[in-house]
């Protein structure tokens, strides 16, 4: 019966991702930046509820920019969970841009992409979300750089922060996590870590039960003169603390 019910939500999935290049080509270059963040977060819920995933957020989004939106990561679902929350633009590393239709979703929703192990490219990409951060936009990067287990944060790499000291924009940590609704406790079954292939990945997900992710957001901090290995650190602590706190 799991397989049965998994197969029928894969394939809801396809047609929604499908749908959802088809808005993008369609839709993204006439409506406003506010009609389209709508769009992006109702889409979002949908998929969520097509693959058994329950959202629940606590604390309080960003109404408007500019912020930059910093948060631990664990799975492929992550983008996802975040822009059912509150929309914005992601940096993401490259090799993202060749998941399968997720990439080309992704990439057309906006993600800025970065070469890691470049640091010419990481320059490129620190001024240009300096620019959007000037711009008013909302930003979000995984400072890990890479998913975790989510049992323990992984080393912030502090490179991004940079834009938001050269943008004298504000910083808000975001905690995610995924629980298991039913039997309480941790759910492994997002978790994109190891040799875990992403299509094995999103197929336990597929598969399992009581899925609840949830996003909690911390206050915002401004630079106050911090350098960028500080506040991240300052930041990492933050997410820590958010994730200890009662559910």
């Amino acid at each position: 019966m799991n397989r049965l019910r998994a197969s029928w939500r894969a394939l809801r999935a396809i047609g929604h991702v499908l749908r959802g290049l088809w808005i993008i080509r369609t839709e993204f270059g006439r409506l406003t930046p506010s009609q389209t963040q709508l769009l992006v977060r109702e889409w979002s819920r949908q998929m969520l509820t097509i693959l058994g995933v329950e959202l629940v957020v606590r604390g309080t989004p960003p109404a408007h920019g500019p912020f930059l939106m910093v948060a631990n990561h664990i799975s492929w679902l992550d983008i996802l969970v975040m822009n059912a929350a509150h929309p914005s633009r992601f940096v993401s590393k490259s090799d993202v841009k060749s998941w399968p239709l997720l990439g080309s979703l992704i990439t057309g929703a906006g993600t800025l992409y970065i070469e890691r192990e470049s640091r010419r490219d990481a320059m490129r990409v620190v001024h240009h979300m300096a620019d959007r951060l000037r711009a008013g936009d909302i930003l979000t990067v995984f400072p890990e750089g890479t998913t975790g287990d989510g049992r323990a944060l992984l080393p912030f790499h502090a490179n991004l922060f940079q834009a938001a000291i050269t943008a004298n924009a504000p910083v808000l940590p975001v905690a995610l996590s995924f629980a298991d609704s039913l039997r309480g406790g941790r759910h492994d079954a997002p978790v994109f870590v190891g040799d875990t292939t992403l299509v094995a990945s999103i197929w336990t997900t597929l598969c399992a039960d009581g899925v609840q992710a949830q996003v909690l957001y911390g206050e915002a901090q401004p630079p106050r003169g911090r350098d960028r290995r500080t506040w991240s650190q300052d930041l990492r602590a933050e997410i820590e603390r958010l994730r200890g706190l009662p559910g």
